[in-house]
């Protein structure tokens, strides 16, 4: 297993940490704490060098909130400072280990994404009998960050980048308690093992696909199923055998239990696809792709919101326009010509 070193130079090169910043302030250049440490860009950046290279660097206190849709989640937003840390790891670490991600791992994946994704989920449903569609119990929260500790130590073995990633995951907040018992565990372990990350950092994204990259190569090579795939914490084994799939089912949760997970036992079926699966935000069927009823009605309150916002002044025509002709364009991988007809008619006057 390749090991990586002499990376933390490259983290804290000047040049990483521009590049860094200006990915960490898009669709943010005018908040105040942006404009406020752009104001002395230059200087803050050296400061923030200086501070990663004596490892006096420590990061900030989270701003939370809650969003409700579809379910109720804590978001948690670093400080500006702490996001450009984020992007100046993930641009260095991140091109290296998704080496070793099977190509049909799509979350937070350059190139990738929703779309790819649900091109290949129908590829694979429409083309066979039976999916066990598994979805992860409280997968954020539950993610054990000795575990997740060691697992980058397989690949990475620069002393300072390791510093500088546990200094990132001992700073998560508290996430969501999940109380969880595993073979071996005494009545304690749950208490006393550190969990979870913070939804809304760019190094959460990688950390959750990363910590699930053993699951996918478990899949290819012990379980050797040939149609496998995975977004995030939400993943599908294809076959034309029930049986091999139930099998399956009983194995991946052998395996998720190393990593102190389960699925959930409601979300996660075994089924004939002739069905239909949801998958991304789309109903998977034999002869049509339709968008998920809940995904719509969400969509639906959304737009009627930007509407009402234009309408007195919130947001400018430009702004409206594109957000509309974005979800327009992610429809469009759904059969969905009609619907869109209905949905989008008070907006024709922009498309």
């Amino acid at each position: 297993m390749k090991r990586y070193g002499n990376l933390f130079p490259q983290i804290v090169d000047f040049a990483n940490l521009l590049s860094a910043a200006r990915k960490a302030q898009r669709g943010k250049r005018f908040r105040p704490n942006v404009l406020e440490f752009n104001y002395n860009l230059e200087g803050n950046l050296l400061q923030l060098q200086e501070e990663l290279k004596s490892k006096a660097y420590s990061p900030g206190a989270y701003r939370t909130f809650d969003i409700y849709e579809p379910k109720r989640r804590l978001i948690s937003a670093a400080p500006y400072r702490d996001r450009i840390v984020h992007h100046a790891l993930c641009n260095i670490i991140v091109p290296l280990i998704e080496r070793s991600f099977i190509s049909d791992s799509y979350a937070n994946r350059v190139g990738f994404g929703t779309h790819s994704a649900l091109r290949r989920f129908t590829e694979f449903a429409r083309s066979s009998k039976y999916i066990l569609q598994c979805d992860v119990r409280k997968y954020f929260p539950s993610i054990d960050h000795n575990i997740l500790k060691e697992l980058l130590r397989r690949k990475i073995k620069c002393p300072e980048t390791l510093w500088l990633l546990e200094k990132i995951i001992d700073n998560s907040n508290p996430q969501e308690p999940v109380i969880e018992y595993f073979p071996g565990d005494d009545l304690l372990s749950p208490l006393n093992r550190r969990r979870g990350l913070p939804i809304g950092n760019l190094t959460s994204q990688f950390f959750g696909n990363f910590y699930l990259n053993s699951l996918d190569h478990f899949v290819k090579e012990q379980l050797k199923t040939v149609k496998y795939i995975r977004f995030a914490d939400d993943f599908a084994l294809f076959s034309d055998s029930w049986e091999f799939l139930a099998g399956a089912r009983i194995t991946l949760e052998s395996h998720l239990a190393t990593l102190r997970l389960k699925i959930h036992p409601i979300k996660s079926q075994l089924f004939e696809t002739r069905y239909g699966a949801s998958f991304v935000g789309f109903r998977i069927l034999p002869d049509r792709i339709r968008v998920r009823q809940g995904n719509l009605r969400r969509a639906r309150r959304w737009l009627r919101q930007l509407r009402e916002d234009w309408i007195v002044g919130k947001i400018r025509l430009s702004e409206l326009n594109r957000l509309v002709q974005s979800w327009f364009a992610h429809l469009q991988h759904g059969d969905t010509w009609r619907l869109r007809q209905k949905i989008l008619t008070p907006f024709a006057f922009m498309l």
